[in-house]
């Protein structure tokens, strides 16, 4: 089947007289050292290229019905769903990805969704009429992030975090959607790590975080009619951190997943009285990615990573006693949402065959019902490769895993593989669809490894932290005893391997260039901090604070001399083997600062510098046409420097 399809290919090129012609990148792209795609090659991967993906964009609040973010076009638009692989009806039609915000939770008279322009992420709320189809909207439309929308229990306003103050703290504000001039002012703060999370049930009260870093979280009371703010848990707490939080719905205690006196996030139920705490997930050891409470506040639905799968557990909050539920697709859970009419959920579910889609469970039945089925786009799933889980020992005897992709069976040989480094950090690789790579694995025989280094999340919160400060380069460390165990494996070709990786994981990719430069054939590095000095100098404000608690305080006269030290631009001229940089001209959390920069270093040295740009992107590529040219350019980036 896969022959006739190139066949069919190559004779429709044939047909219309373009063999030998070459694809030209749109007016938005800067293409620098990259040779000219043909396009032959563009119908050789097509097939890789047109998967798509849905995710849950929220309950209709009466009806069984549903809002869906996926694409048809260049980018992911919101789409309604009334029924189980029902027609996915278009709502948005926008050039930007749009993302769903839900629905009007009293009578589903409009719903809310946000977008940015050009992936800068300084995103704006707006309102759909569905009587009258126009958009409304709701926030500043400066150069302000908008976001963390929370609706009040009854429905008639929401609280929502703006940056529009200043640019750098991420104040709370209160709005009847329905009326745009209710927008009023409810909290002012200093950071940028704020945000609204439940309302009480009458409320009264909002509970609001304050995120300080992926170790350290606090919680705080907030009087919605006064605007005055209370501890919750200490303010002089340090090393515990949040992962969610709402109220009970007799008001009485709120629900929390915190890894306090554990290595990892559980759930525990907090009395609003006594402030007593009460650890109901103890037997598991893993951490409690989100949960869930019905309308009626009689279960709780949550999710557990376990080994990066997702498992999902229902709990009876009458006794706190909880089972696992069976029947979803083995893979990585998304979102959970609860139905009002209690009973059905739905679950977003990815796995290396199926990218996310939507299934809803009856918590009553046990039944699984597929809401949503992304095309392949001329992909077979039982012909890609199911990841395993790998485990090595890194330079101090620290027990370091991976997601391991085998290339597929008629490879013999020893293979070539790809190193594929999560950003972050704090952040983790588990096993989901692998989309385009596919076709590294299926046609050109690469392995791929997704290692998770010190500093990932998902190991206990001790794990996370060894990697902060002047630990930092013991991650790259990680790489090397990475490369130390591809060398032992007989079907692996130690002399063939690519780093690459995104955001922090670009930063790992240019210091495992310079560190392992003669072990490794090329590199590619996607949106990538070069320099941790001007990185943090840089990076939009609201953002600052919080990444010097995970790099270091440049302004520290010690720090900023170890951060230079370290900094790949530093040590550039180590690098000789090839080097592939990718970049969004609007990033704000990784400024194409950083990539100019490298890439003028490194050609100083006279290496070889690929280097593609969008001017429409930001922190990676969301539309699929940009998208789709990263991915030829890769694919030619591999074939030149990594197979032969």
């Amino acid at each position: 089947m896969r022959n006739s399809f190139r066949w069919l290919a190559a004779a429709a090129l044939l047909a219309s007289g373009l063999q030998g012609e070459v694809l030209r990148p749109g007016a938005n792209l800067v293409v620098e050292g990259i040779p000219a795609v043909p396009l032959s090659l563009v119908q050789d991967v097509k097939r890789y290229t047109e998967a798509r993906s849905a995710g849950f964009g929220g309950w209709h609040p009466e009806k069984l019905e549903m809002l869906v973010g996926t694409r048809f076009g260049n980018t992911a638009q919101i789409h309604h769903v009334t029924a189980p692989l029902g027609m996915r009806r278009q709502l948005t039609f926008f050039e930007e990805p749009v993302s769903s915000l839900g629905y009007d939770p009293v009578d589903a008279a409009f719903f809310l969704f946000s977008w940015d322009a050009g992936g800068s992420e300084f995103r704006q709320l707006y309102r759909h009429d569905f009587a009258t189809g126009e958009y409304t909207l709701l926030t500043d439309g400066g150069r302000s992030q908008n976001g963390g929308v929370s609706w009040s229990t009854a429905g008639d306003r929401i609280v929502y975090g703006s940056t529009r103050r200043n640019g750098a703290d991420r104040d709370l504000y209160v709005m009847n959607p329905r009326d745009p001039a209710t927008d009023r002012l409810l909290l002012e703060v200093k950071g940028g790590g704020w945000g609204a999370g439940d309302w009480s049930p009458d409320d009264r009260t909002l509970l609001v975080f304050e995120y300080i870093s992926v170790n350290e979280s606090h919680l705080w009371l907030l009087d919605v009619a006064t605007g005055a703010l209370t501890e919750f848990t200490p303010r002089s707490n340090r090393g515990i951190a949040y992962g969610g939080a709402a109220f009970a719905k007799d008001g009485r205690g709120v629900f929390v997943s915190t890894d306090e006196n554990f290595e990892f996030k559980r759930l525990a139920y907090i009395d609003l009285a006594t402030r007593q705490t009460r650890y109901l997930t103890t037997d598991i050891a893993a951490d409690v990615e989100g949960f869930a409470l019905s309308e009626d506040g009689r279960h709780l639905l949550f999710d557990v990573s376990e080994a990066g799968l997702g498992r999902l557990y229902l709990m009876e909050l009458e006794n706190f006693t909880y089972r696992r539920l069976d029947g979803l697709p083995v893979g990585v859970i998304g979102a959970v949402s609860w139905h009002k009419d209690n009973r059905h959920v739905a679950v977003t579910v990815n796995s290396a065959r199926s990218p996310s889609d939507v299934h809803v469970l009856d918590v009553q039945t046990g039944a699984v019902v597929r809401w949503t089925e992304s095309e392949l786009g001329g992909l077979v799933a039982g012909e890609l490769s199911e990841p395993e889980l790998i485990r090595w020992n890194s330079f101090d005897g620290l027990e370091i895993t991976g997601i391991y992709y085998r290339p597929h069976a008629k490879f013999t040989g020893k293979r070539p593989v790809i190193i594929n480094i999560h950003g972050g950090p704090e952040s983790q690789s588990r096993p989901g669809f692998q989309g385009r790579n596919n076709y590294y694995l299926n046609e050109l025989g690469v392995a791929i490894i997704y290692p998770n280094v010190r500093g990932s999340t998902g190991f206990g919160k001790t794990f996370v932290t060894l990697d902060n400060g002047f630990k930092r380069e013991d991650s790259v460390k990680d790489i090397g005893a990475l490369l130390d165990w591809i060398a032992q494996q007989p079907e692996l070709d130690a002399d063939r391997v690519m780093v690459t990786g995104g955001s922090y994981g670009g930063y790992m990719t240019l210091a495992a260039a310079i560190h392992y430069n003669d072990r490794i054939r090329c590199a590619l590095d996607v949106v990538g901090i070069s320099n941790f000095v001007t990185f943090l100098q840089n990076t939009e404000d609201y953002r600052r604070d919080l990444r010097r608690v995970e790099y270091g305080d440049e302004r520290d006269p010690e720090m900023h001399a170890h951060l230079l030290k370290i900094s790949p631009t530093t040590r550039a001229a180590e690098i000789t083997k090839p080097l592939f940089i990718v970049q969004g001209a609007n990033d704000p959390r990784v400024p194409r600062t950083e990539a100019i920069q490298m890439v003028e270093t490194v050609r100083k040295n006279g290496s070889p510098v690929w280097y593609l740009e969008a001017k429409d992107e930001g922190h990676g590529f969301r539309k699929k046409a940009n998208a789709d040219f990263q991915f030829y350019a890769t694919v030619m980036f591999i074939r030149e420097n990594l197979l032969p």
